[in-house]
């Protein structure tokens, strides 16, 4: 049978005749013949272990790592910030590598506590009172925020920044074929968005405004714009944020955000290919009811102590079908708690030099690139981290002659916005050291050549 099937033939004929049936074949009676495979598996033979991870290893030697042989000017959600070694020792301890997503409301002590201070520090960067317990990623904290905005406001027409990173919009809209919400793109003439008048001829009224903050090209919104849309109409105001810019920019409740959302990555998750990463979550106390998760909060035991319970809402709510404010009935706690690590390590000052730092790096970066005869800025609106540039071939063959230089140049727009081709977002943290800058250009400048 083989080391690797589970149950032996004695085994299935067992199961088999304690369920009436006499073939394998039976137990899929139920699937109609045209969905069945009518020829075998074409599998090729199989191989020795030693040359399977031989080939694995090939496969793997194809990543285009960010590692000490490629500097990372990649962006686009994810980045590549400093993280200390404080952060990797605390959150490497036992404790929280094995901890599990609080499903009973007196789970440890400890984790408990540790999210709690993570909520709190979540609720301060956004400027809202409210923050959960985390969710999956940015992409889906934007689907929760969007599924609560419809629910409070009553109406299924969103509005969506194409400012808004284009992995969330693509969930938004797979989520909307499900849920019946309309999906209405707002364009980003000049790198902003350009919100339609409600009063001039829309068919439908918003009930959710969802912009980035900064764009997903790197530039600033004036959300003022957005909230006196959601002012006249009565729409809720989502927020997708970049928690670094937090350090600089006004935060996305003193603009009057009822939500905000953003990834959570930058603080202490490495790239890792991706994931897994941590969606954050904050609102203003009115829908703190329909909040998507887990919500710890502070109380005292009955020698008053100071105490943490999961709060508001029990694990059933979340399996009412019909009847639940969000399905998602987990969290991310090992990133969570990585996150009130590398944020308690920064405090309010460190984060806002970690900002200050990828600004100015940002700046000097952009000022090289566009000194090139052949570079040009994608759009000129005003950026903090990251930016758009125009490039005289195509963005994907740079990217590919930068890699071989040493270098993950950034992230090629082609279909994501027009001129998308020949442009380039480039993502700079306060890793990057002037040198490297410099070489980057000088590197770039060869690859367009």
């Amino acid at each position: 049978m083989g080391n690797y099937i589970p149950h032996t033939e004695d085994e299935v004929a067992t199961m088999l005749a304690f369920l009436g049936l006499s073939t394998l074949d039976q137990l899929f009676d139920a699937v109609p013949e045209a969905l069945k495979l009518q020829r075998a598996l074409e599998l090729a033979d199989g191989i020795g272990e030693p040359d399977v991870l031989a080939h694995m290893e090939g496969l793997g030697d194809q990543n285009l790592a960010r590692s000490d042989r490629r500097v990372c000017f990649a962006g686009g959600g994810a980045y590549d910030h400093e993280i200390p070694s404080v952060t990797r020792a605390l959150a490497g301890r036992s404790e929280f590598v094995t901890s599990y997503t609080p499903y009973q409301p007196e789970v440890a002590q400890g984790v408990l506590q540790a999210i709690f201070e993570y909520q709190t520090m979540v609720a301060r960067l956004a400027g809202l009172p409210v923050a959960n317990a985390s969710l999956y990623d940015g992409g889906s904290a934007a689907v929760e925020a969007v599924n609560l905005g419809v629910a409070a406001s009553g109406r299924e027409t969103v509005w969506v920044s194409a400012g808004i990173h284009p992995h969330w919009r693509q969930m938004l809209t797979t989520f909307a074929a499900g849920t019946g919400h309309r999906i209405r793109t707002i364009p980003l003439p000049d790198g902003v968005t350009a919100w339609p008048d409600p009063d001039d001829g829309v068919e439908d009224s918003p009930g959710v405004l969802l912009v980035g903050y900064p764009n997903y090209l790197g530039c600033l919104e004036d959300l003022g714009v957005a909230r006196g849309i959601c002012d006249r109409t009565g729409a809720l105001l989502v927020v997708g944020a970049d928690p670094v810019a937090a350090g600089l920019l006004k935060s996305a409740g003193e603009w009057g955000a009822d939500v905000m959302v953003g990834e959570g990555q930058v603080f202490g998750t490495s790239l890792g290919f991706g994931g897994p990463y941590l969606g954050l979550f904050a609102c203003a106390d009115t829908y703190v009811r329909r909040l998507p998760g887990r919500l710890v909060g502070e109380t005292v035991d009955v020698e008053d102590r100071p105490a943490y319970v999961t709060t508001l809402r029990a694990r059933e709510q979340d399996i009412r079908r019909e009847k639940a404010t969000s399905n998602v009935c987990t969290n991310q706690t090992l990133m969570a708690v990585t996150a009130a690590i590398q944020l308690g390590w920064l405090g309010t000052s460190g984060l806002v030099e970690v900002a200050r730092r990828c600004a100015l790096a940002t700046r000097y970066t952009r000022d090289a690139l566009l000194s090139l005869d052949q570079v040009s800025p994608l759009v000129d609106a005003p950026v903090l981290r990251e930016f758009a540039i125009r490039l005289p071939v195509a963005a994907d063959t740079v990217v590919e002659r930068m890699a071989d230089a040493g270098f993950l140049a950034g992230i090629s727009l082609a279909g994501e916005v027009n001129d998308g081709e020949h442009g380039l977002l480039i993502a700079v943290t306060e890793r990057r050291t002037r040198g490297e800058i410099d070489a980057y250009v000088t590197a770039l400048a060869k690859a367009v050549a």
